[in-house]
């Protein structure tokens, strides 16, 4: 399989694992691309030089491509470039923030960079900013989500329509039969999150694990649309401030809740009930915890047998 995406990563399938907080370390990262994919450390929930040793971790156990997924938002933003540029990473997909802060000076020192967006307006700042490709993330990924609610299947083919470089889909994607959807709306890659958290080597706590593989259809929610919206499973925390949200509490009230390290609580450290825990609509669809490379394994067969199916299809 070889096309703008492949390419451009120098990666042998067009399948780019999400960098998730506290669920993408280098061995996940590590493993997806070993597996011809393209593995992300998720540098969001790292200090400056747990992220480093994460970087060199990885450069030990894989000699494919692998990158960096650097939210502009993070505080020490400064300190995790200047880490990603000395350590001689070679793509970084940034995301929420403006792509014109950091694309500039990443792609000076050589490095590829993809910007992470949720509409069409800021998949046209990306192509001004001169990313070499977008993230299009529907309504129904796991984590921070576009206030525009927009779901996959609308997204996806808005964007390509937008722009004209390699558009990446993303929310909702777990599958061989949803990522060749994908494509057939005109994306050249999928970006997956949630299967891949349910993984052996995800950094993500076993109890979390666990309830990702026990959550089912309507199990998870967009939540904190006061603050900055974010799918959650439906547990006890999601309960409080859904009932807050439902009396109209004000942000600060929210944001009081919510407090500090929630989600490092619930996904890292394995709290199910006071943690926040962020994952897709298709958990719904996981139901085993496995290698990573299996995982990939398991999509690419699905694909090529969707796509079999399909070639029989006439009209």
């Amino acid at each position: 399989m070889e096309n703008r995406i492949t390419k451009l990563f120098g990666i042998q399938y067009p399948i780019i694992q999400a960098g998730m907080i506290w669920c993408s370390g280098w061995e996940l990262a590590a493993a997806v691309s070993n597996a011809g994919c393209l593995g992300i450390i998720g540098a969001g929930s790292m200090y400056p030089d747990v992220l480093r040793e994460h970087i060199q971790k990885c450069k030990n156990a894989t000699s494919k491509p692998f990158a960096i997924n650097l939210p502009l938002l993070y505080p020490d933003i400064e300190k995790h470039v200047e880490i990603i540029i000395e350590e001689g990473v070679k793509i970084v997909f940034t995301s929420a923030g403006n792509p014109m802060t950091w694309t500039a000076k990443l792609k000076e020192h050589g490095i590829t960079v993809v910007h992470v967006i949720a509409n069409v307006k800021f998949a046209l700042k990306c192509e001004e900013a001169g990313v070499d490709a977008i993230v299009a993330e529907g309504f129904e990924a796991g984590g921070h989500n576009g206030k525009e609610e927009t779901t996959t299947l609308c997204l996806i083919p808005m964007i390509k329509q937008a722009v004209k470089i390699p558009v990446i889909a993303a929310g909702g994607i777990a599958t061989g039969r949803a990522m060749l959807a994908c494509m057939a709306l005109g994306a050249e890659g999928v970006q997956i999150g949630s299967r891949f958290a349910a993984s052996l080597e995800s950094s993500a706590h076993e109890n979390f694990k666990q309830r990702i593989v026990e959550t089912k259809e309507g199990g998870t929610q967009l939540s904190l649309k006061k603050l900055v919206p974010v799918r959650l499973i439906k547990n006890e925390f999601f309960q409080q401030i859904n009932e807050a949200e439902e009396r109209g509490a004000p942000r600060h009230e929210l944001a009081e809740i919510l407090g500090r390290a929630r989600a490092k609580k619930g996904m890292f450290e394995g709290d199910m009930v006071e943690g926040e825990l962020e994952i897709g609509q298709i958990a719904g669809l996981i139901s085993d915890v496995l290698p990573a490379g299996k995982i990939v394994e398991n999509i690419i067969e699905e694909y090529k047998s969707a796509q079999a199916e399909l070639a029989h299809l006439t009209l």
